[in-house]
């Protein structure tokens, strides 16, 4: 069986070189780039995220990202977003009492968490459906790499008459958020799967494995 082909996004904002290497592990033939043509006929595509969301979606507009994005989910292609790559799949993103618009995949905003402390940086566990792709074959008690200040802390797309409904995974720190989305070709993981040891290295080969 031949290696699924996966683009890792360079948009100027993300842990590439981890990423591409935990991708490889999960079986990826994995390719860093920006270039329309390799990023649409990919197998699937991943869009890493670290930082500042307007910087994010600065540095995603500056190689037409969203575009991408945008085409590859109308075909029904995969793509997969990690941390700040999953927050800018939202409408927009609230910092410092400054609005910026994303890419609008799914409604809601992203904002910062309501906690004691912040970020919320280490280990935790999350609440997955039972039918999960991402988390199959997985405890209960698994714990996943968080590093964030922000989140999406409320899932707000409508149930559809002719789509299956999303598969949506909380966490929590100081409020419940949205650890996770498995929505038709889109998934996406606000932690990191690629510092998540392996707990993440399942998350990505089942991932890999279901392109």
């Amino acid at each position: 069986m031949s290696l699924r082909s996966v683009a890792l996004l360079d948009y100027g904002s993300g842990n590439l070189h981890s990423a591409e290497r935990a991708l490889v592990r999960a079986g990826a033939k994995v390719e860093v780039t920006a270039d329309h043509e390799v990023a649409l006929a990919a197998d699937g595509l991943v869009v890493p995220g670290v930082g500042a969301y307007a910087a994010c979606m600065a540095g995603l507009r500056k190689v037409r990202g969203e575009r991408i994005i945008g085409q590859r989910l109308a075909g029904g292609r995969p793509v997969l977003g990690i941390c700040v790559g999953m927050q800018i799949m939202f409408e927009r993103g609230v910092e410092f009492g400054v609005e910026t618009e994303g890419c609008a995949e799914w409604p809601g905003t992203v904002a910062r968490l309501t906690a004691p402390v912040l970020p919320h940086m280490g280990w935790n566990t999350v609440s997955a459906p039972q039918d999960s792709m991402l988390f199959a074959g997985m405890d209960a008690d698994t714990r996943f790499y968080f590093v964030h200040s922000y989140a999406a802390q409320a899932w707000e797309l409508p149930p559809g008459d002719h789509f299956a409904a999303p598969k949506v995974t909380w966490a929590e720190h100081g409020v419940p958020f949205l650890a996770a989305v498995e929505n038709g070709a889109l998934s996406a993981t606000q932690f990191h799967p690629e510092k998540s040891g392996d707990a993440g290295a399942q998350l990505l080969r089942n991932w890999v494995q279901s392109l």
